[in-house]
């Protein structure tokens, strides 16, 4: 056979299998990413209900609004690694921008191994009695991820907590104040601890106080003219202390949104606790990227992720 030829076949076959190989692999994402569950986060009527009327609203972009059955869906991997997280889209606690934040990372981590719990949380302004009610769920969320990990085969230590923007902000909240009861206890699930063993916050909301103060995320929580004390409760890096889990922060410089100073001030206070954290600061890329734009340089914050969680030990 000519010398030309079987240079063609054999380039042939290299590009068939390479393409074969991408075609396996995300028809592997897309069997994995189908394999979902849904969990109620209470029986019945929620703590300071009735909330919202009417059914729950999904925009096309996988925004959500009208939140009245607040709960977990799980995106369970073939093969478990023993890690679980808590995946929580942003919005300014107006909206769950599930679509390019929660859905995609979950379905990633998913693909890595981990059983993650993507988190529908319900919303301060949308008729609830108390603006804790993201902090309600957040919290019911953590106790009831630790006490299936039997059932879902991953480690009851080595559970974490996800959060991008405003979801930053409330898991930050399950990071520093876990210890804190937000809701009275209504069954024994709520004996179970609600810590997280690592936190993840992707350009995160974290203060409340000047001059940082001009978030919607806090206009939902504690009004447009909050006193000094509840801009204090409220400010993530305040309740750091020696029992706040390892971190993991990735922020844009350029974020228009939630100050840059936010990530900042975070990584000063866990440092400060002598927590073990990182932080990774990118020079643009704006508010809201989810798992980052295509050949931007946040796109590489799931890689750094994914080194700082071996580094971890976790």
């Amino acid at each position: 056979m000519n010398k030309h030829i079987k240079s063609y076949i054999s380039l042939f076959i290299s590009v068939f299998t390479v393409i074969l190989l991408l075609f396996n692999k995300n028809i592997a994402i897309a069997q994995s990413a189908a394999q979902t569950e849904e969990i109620p986060l209470w029986r019945g009527t929620p703590p300071d209900g009735p909330g919202p009327q009417g059914p729950e609203n999904v925009s096309t972009k996988g925004s959500y609004t009208n939140i009245s059955v607040p709960r977990l869906i799980v995106h369970q991997p073939d093969h478990p690694n023993g890690i679980a997280i808590l995946v929580i889209s942003g919005g300014g606690y107006a909206h769950l921008e599930a679509g390019k934040e929660s859905t995609p990372a979950a379905n990633w981590l998913q693909f890595e191994g981990i059983t993650a719990f993507e988190l529908i949380y319900r919303l301060p302004g949308e008729g609830w009695a108390n603006a804790n009610v993201p902090f309600e769920d957040g919290q019911r969320a953590m106790r009831i991820i630790r006490s299936l990990s039997k059932k879902y085969g991953y480690d009851p230590h080595r559970i974490g907590i996800m959060g991008f923007s405003a979801g930053g902000h409330l898991a930050g909240m399950m990071a520093t104040t876990f210890d804190k009861p937000f809701y009275t206890p209504v069954d024994n699930t709520d004996l179970v601890p609600a810590r997280p063993d690592f936190a993840a916050l992707l350009y995160p909301v974290i203060t409340m106080l000047p001059p940082y103060d001009h978030t919607h995320s806090e206009k939902e929580i504690i009004g447009k003219h909050p006193d000094k004390e509840a801009q204090k409760r409220y400010s993530v890096q305040l309740h750091v202390t020696q029992k706040t889990p390892p971190t993991f922060l990735a922020q844009a410089e350029d974020d228009p949104i939630s100050n840059v100073q936010n990530s900042r001030l975070m990584y000063t206070a866990l440092q400060d606790h002598q927590i073990q954290s990182e932080i990774h600061l990118f020079p643009t890329g704006g508010h809201g990227w989810g798992m980052g734009a295509p050949g931007s340089p946040e796109q590489e914050w799931p890689k750094y992720f994914k080194a700082w969680l071996k580094k971890t030990g976790i």
